[in-house]
């Protein structure tokens, strides 16, 4: 059993008609699995953002479906409105307790540097997540990576050096690199890249003079031209009233 439970309903509308029910504070799901028929759910929202934020991605949820049973799932991809940030659809991932899966754990950096606090670097980490494999029970929900050993510039730390339960298997590429801390920028370095930011503004803000002043010689010629059209337009009917 999860910790974390969630109740959903099935879902007959679908299409655009799906808006009425987002209008209303639910979520339009779909759950679908290995070997299983997709079926169409709705979950309440603001339960869904609950659980989902504790949950993730990565941590089984008790799906109580109504008139089905309960259903182990990993909410495997959400969608999220663009603007308001809200879930607007979910995919909900049915796994086989007895099967083996594989999905990302996201990474967890704790400790203090030594190159950052004592030789004033800056940590830089180039992964989130690692993939790994694992049966659904044994998904670990974070997976922490101490930056303590990072004590000097040329220290670094792979996915070899991270840690994982016995019965988690790590599949990520075991020399790719987690995280180094990068030197403090010399002087020279700071006053080149001052510079250069200065080079990049002094170039944007004369593209920008530069259209504004094409902008501007174009309503010009625009202007100047209708005035002689104008102008030839006056001429032409004073020549017809002069005929008549």
């Amino acid at each position: 059993m999860s910790e974390y439970k969630l109740n959903a309903s099935k879902r007959e509308i679908t299409g655009s008609a799906v808006e009425d029910l987002r209008k209303a504070g639910n979520v339009p799901a779909v759950i679908y699995g290995k070997g299983k028929q997709n079926q169409n759910l709705t979950v309440n929202k603001i339960e869904f953002n609950k659980v989902f934020s504790k949950a993730g991605e990565n941590s089984l949820i008790d799906l109580e479906i109504e008139g089905a049973g309960m259903h182990n799932v990993l909410a495997k991809e959400v969608q999220f409105h663009a603007i308001s940030d809200e879930p607007i659809h979910i995919d909900f991932y049915e796994v086989k307790m007895d099967e083996e899966i594989e999905t990302e754990v996201p990474l967890k950096f704790v400790g203090e540097a030594p190159a950052v606090k004592d030789l004033e670097g800056t940590l830089i980490t180039n992964k989130t997540a690692v993939e790994v494999k694992c049966l659904p029970a044994n998904i670990p929900h974070e997976i922490e990576v101490d930056i303590g050993r990072l004590a000097t510039f040329e220290d670094s730390i792979q996915a070899k050096d991270i840690r994982l339960p016995a019965n988690v298997e790590l599949l990520t590429d075991l020399e790719e690199t987690i995280a180094i801390v990068n030197p403090p920028r010399s002087e020279e370095e700071l006053k080149e890249l001052e510079a250069e930011v200065v080079e990049n503004v002094e170039a944007v803000e004369a593209t920008a003079e530069k259209k504004e002043e094409e902008g501007e010689e174009g309503a010009a010629e625009e202007k100047a031209e209708g005035e002689v059209a104008s102008s030839a337009t006056h001429r032409g009917g004073g020549k017809e009233e002069k005929g008549e």
